[in-house]
């Protein structure tokens, strides 16, 4: 199996302004998740930002980085124009690993490309799920959750709590949940080359507009996700300056 990993560093942000130049026990936030990356068996990996001040950072690392177009209104955007600068095939795999990830598990880097490499020619996307089993994270509109069919193919994302149990949640979704029956959302993509190009070049669908959720594009237009649990926990990501201060002390108290 070979494949490639892009790491999509945007600048701006409304909750953490500069986000991928936040300090985190003396390295930018970009520098952690580049190196989990690299700790993975991709064969390359670039970031690619829209700003120069990131790309300066990560040259300053030794990284590989793209400067991309400011307008993408996406990660995903912003990886396929990293794979038409590179010309990679179409059938290629390139793992889509979000910017703000800086504990992420570079084992399930290796896996989500692997679901992808082992899957059906026709399916050109892959994600992870892992269960959710307090209320309050089913709850929380900012965990994506995702029902699954027996083929392992995302049947719907959603903010909301899905699915919902009629019998359980009569008086509403307890603090703990009754069974292994919800899945929270792992942010990272494997996508066949072509894939992504399709996918980018499709104009926003209804049920993404409503929920905010980009991967409901795909589903949409017809076409599978193949989700998978992770091997190993995917700690959330960093969005606020809470969640930099958490980040922060787990990275101090590492060996």
């Amino acid at each position: 199996m070979t494949f490639r990993v892009v790491v999509p560093a945007r600048y701006a942000s409304t909750r953490l302004p500069g986000k991928p130049l936040v300090d985190l026990a003396g390295k930018p936030m970009i520098q952690h998740v580049a190196e989990r990356a690299r700790q993975s068996q991709a064969v390359s990996v670039v970031v690619a930002t829209d700003d120069q001040r990131v790309a300066e950072a990560v040259a300053g690392f030794g990284g590989d980085v793209e400067m991309t177009d400011p307008g993408h209104a996406s990660g995903s955007d912003r990886v396929m124009e990293v794979a038409r600068r590179r010309r990679w095939r179409g059938n290629e795999i390139v793992v889509n690993v979000q910017g703000d990830e800086p504990l992420l598990p570079p084992p399930v880097i290796d896996q989500v490309a692997a679901a992808l490499a082992g899957a059906k020619p026709d399916c050109g996307v892959a994600t992870l799920c892992e269960p959710i089993r307090r209320g309050a994270e089913l709850r929380d509109p900012n965990v994506v959750k995702v029902a699954v069919a027996a083929s392992g193919q995302a049947l719907y994302f959603s903010r909301a709590p899905l699915p919902w149990s009629r019998q359980a949640f009569q008086g509403g979704v307890p603090d703990q949940l009754p069974a292994n029956l919800w899945r929270r959302h792992v942010g990272i993509y494997a996508f066949r080359v072509a894939a992504l190009a399709e996918f980018v070049a499709w104009p926003p669908s209804t049920l993404e507009q409503a929920e905010a959720l980009e991967q409901l594009r795909l589903l949409e237009n017809g076409r599978a996700i193949l989700v998978r649990e992770a091997l190993a926990p995917v700690p959330a990501g960093v969005d606020t300056p809470a969640d930099a201060e958490r980040v922060r002390a787990v990275v101090a108290s590492a060996p």
